[in-house]
């Protein structure tokens, strides 16, 4: 049976001592999908939309890669990691904007979470800049999509 990996004997959060874990390389593949409205998606007159603060999806690559190396702020019994690459690409599909955010390191811990919080502040940071166009904006969904390295290896499919 699983058990939670973050909590000591006595139920207590915990950080997972990972000392005796031998340093492998971790890949973590997450992808987040935000629903853009028509009113929104007609602003995109070729791959990306230029407002006051900068283009859209420029500037969500790089404010996702930053949360990349900073999660371990965020989220609290997270190891801090030295990244080897984060890799972000946003594609319009339709009416929703896939966000991809890729992360790899050689470490004795995966960074699913550092997948995971790239994409997620990458989505927000698309809600934020659209979002004087329209409020019908929706962040669909979040999940890890593959990670290598750990324990077990997992890809969706």
């Amino acid at each position: 049976m699983n058990e939670f990996t973050h909590l000591d004997p006595q139920g207590n959060p915990a950080m997972v001592d990972v000392g005796a874990k031998a340093v492998t390389h971790r890949m973590a593949h997450a992808r987040s999908l935000v629903r853009l409205p028509d009113a929104v998606i007609a602003q995109f007159a070729h791959a990306d939309i230029q407002t006051k603060k900068g283009p859209v999806f420029q500037t969500a690559i790089i404010a996702g890669t930053m949360a990349t190396k900073r999660t371990d702020e965020l989220i609290p019994l997270c190891h801090s990691l030295g990244l080897d690459g984060c890799r972000l690409t946003i594609e319009l599909q339709g009416n929703d904007a896939v966000v991809d955010c890729t992360v790899t390191t050689e470490g004795k811990t995966g960074v699913e979470m550092e997948a995971l919080v790239g994409a997620s502040v990458a989505a927000l940071t698309i809600y934020d800049m659209c979002k004087a166009l329209s409020h019908d904006i929706v962040i669909a969904e979040t999940k890890l999509m593959a990670k290598t390295g750990g324990k077990r290896d997992f890809r969706r499919s």
